[in-house]
């Protein structure tokens, strides 16, 4: 079953210690098939944690993570990359590989131990570098590339993998503002074409414009969900990252449009997770 309404991301309860410290407490977090998800949260908030645990880069202590009714902590690690992809935060360098070899690491979980990549792999590869406007650099070395580049690299080998749910830690990181949105506006279309897509976001304007649901965290635990124009109002934006805002309306697109007026004074130090 695919497209709106299909049962997607489904995480109940999710639980997450490190070293004896509460990281994730307890989260709850759905995102339909067809639909693109915003995790917000300030620095420190679980957000890239709880992408390696839906990714299964770390091992949650409690709960269950299920996508279109499956299990997915029950699959082999092969099996879980073909339906789930992350493209991280952080790009590492690829010693010797040009940009187009890295996008082709994407294929990895679909190609057999001793196996070529295909005609199909390559058409894949292609169409991730075409999506992601990177064609005038799938020859130079990765390790030459800014940072805002390798960003736009990552995704590219994330959509390579075909996934079903794609999720991103903080896709905009490094890029302009055309790009900025020329990425967003790609990950609407993957989620209008059926896929799931979660990405952490630091710029609660971009997810306002873009999401169809944004979850917030705060010190590990979810405060509100639901759709932008429900959830980022006034009162959770000073609570949350304690600054002033104005939740206006966009002339143009009808969506929410966050003006900030400053740091709030007299923010509320949110409790620790227990």
């Amino acid at each position: 079953m695919t497209g709106p309404g299909a049962p997607g991301l489904d995480a109940a309860g999710v639980r997450f210690t490190r070293s004896g410290r509460l990281i994730i407490g307890d989260v709850d977090v759905t995102v339909p098939s067809g639909r693109l998800g915003a995790l917000l949260g300030p620095n420190g908030a679980g957000k890239s944690t709880l992408l390696h645990l839906i990714a299964g880069l770390e091992r949650a202590d409690a709960g269950a993570l299920a996508f279109d009714g499956g299990d997915l902590t029950g699959l082999r690690r092969r099996d879980r990359a073909r339906l789930v992809a992350l493209a991280e935060q952080e790009t590492h360098d690829s010693p010797g590989l040009r940009v187009a070899e890295v996008v082709a690491l994407g294929r990895t979980p679909h190609l057999g131990a001793w196996s070529s990549p295909g005609e199909h792999d390559r058409a894949v590869v292609a169409e991730s570098i075409r999506a992601l406007g990177i064609e005038a650099i799938a020859e130079r070395p990765f390790s030459s590339l800014s940072g805002g580049e390798r960003q736009r690299v990552n995704l590219a080998r994330a959509l390579a993998q075909e996934p079903r749910l794609l999720l991103l830690d903080e896709p905009t990181n490094h890029l302009d503002v055309r790009a900025q949105l020329t990425s967003l506006q790609l990950l609407r279309e993957l989620a209008s074409n059926g896929r799931t897509v979660l990405a952490a976001l630091h710029d609660l304007g971009l997810a306002a414009a873009y999401a169809d649901h944004v979850i917030v965290l705060d010190g590990g635990r979810v405060v509100a969900s639901g759709p932008p124009g429900d959830v980022l109002e006034p009162g959770l934006i000073r609570q949350v990252w304690g600054v002033e805002a104005e939740v206006l309306e966009h002339p143009t697109t009808g969506r929410p449009l966050i003006a900030y007026s400053g740091v709030a004074v007299d923010r509320p130090v949110p409790a620790a997770p227990a």
